[in-house]
């Protein structure tokens, strides 16, 4: 049996660019998930671009966001993990800053998101993740989402940061309430890549995943692709388009070929 991977897009809904470029892969099978994030400016936009084709190839989930577009909790990265560490977030501001942005997910997509990611991972900060785990208990109490964990395996300096910052406390908490959740992530790397570089990478995360599901393990692998023309204040603009050179061409088909590897929807993976 081809095994299992879970291929996820961040940030839809950023930019026009970023968008396309998503939704292409969607339609092209290389892609089975991407996380919204609902409170930019072109959210409507974006969403009424999300048919139910798109959402029948791919779960569509929220991109929690506390850095970019959110109020009343916004903050830059570094100043939200120190608050969250130090246990200085409002916890009213930070149940109020979550429920908006699964209003506005609920209003425009006129459904529960099927997954949550953070954006940054923030969703499994301190903090962060008791106040998002215990509305989205209240809210879907009947069907629950699932949650991508930030636990990257093997990825150097960076993917232990991402990792410390409370996967282990978020996949334990979130199990202990009931909800379905991924093991390892994979994909994480400094966005200075060029395609043959990314694409031996790709080629290890590939390889990662059968040796991670062959222990038990569910993967995802998380990717930021886009088309060309982000928006210059992206900081990870240059990255965009060569993730998606790279998803889009022959060699990542023959990669999942022969490493016997199928893009899979989590939600249909945790219903069996």
């Amino acid at each position: 049996m081809a095994i299992p991977l879970i291929i996820s897009a961040d940030d839809y809904a950023q930019g026009p660019a970023i968008d396309h470029g998503i939704l292409e892969l969607i339609r092209m099978g290389r892609l089975t998930a991407t996380s919204c994030l609902s409170l930019s400016p072109r959210w409507r936009e974006a969403a009424a671009a999300i048919t139910p084709e798109i959402r029948q190839q791919a779960d569509i989930g929220l991109h929690l966001d506390f850095t970019t577009y959110s109020r009343p909790v916004r903050h830059p990265h570094p100043q939200l993990v120190m608050r969250s560490l130090l246990g200085r977030l409002d916890r009213q501001q930070l149940k109020a800053t979550i429920a908006q942005q699964l209003d506005a997910f609920e209003r425009e997509m006129n459904s529960a998101p099927d997954y949550v990611d953070g954006h940054q991972h923030v969703h499994q900060l301190p903090q962060v993740r008791d106040a998002l785990l215990d509305e989205l208990q209240s809210r879907y109490a009947g069907k629950l989402p699932w949650i991508r964990i930030s636990h990257p395996a093997h990825d150097g300096v960076k993917g232990w940061v991402i990792s410390a910052l409370g996967s282990w406390a978020m996949r334990r908490q979130a199990l202990s309430r009931g909800f379905a959740v991924t093991d390892t992530l994979l994909g994480v790397y400094a966005f200075d890549s060029s395609a043959a570089t990314y694409q031996k990478q790709l080629r290890r995360w590939l390889a990662m995943a059968g040796k991670e599901i062959g222990a038990g393990r569910l993967c995802a692998l998380m990717c930021h692709p886009g088309l060309a023309g982000a928006d210059g204040t992206d900081p990870i603009r240059q990255a965009r388009p060569i993730e998606y050179e790279v998803f889009s061409g022959p060699g990542f088909a023959g990669m999942l070929q022969e490493l016997d590897v199928r893009p899979a929807k989590a939600s249909q993976l945790f219903a069996r």
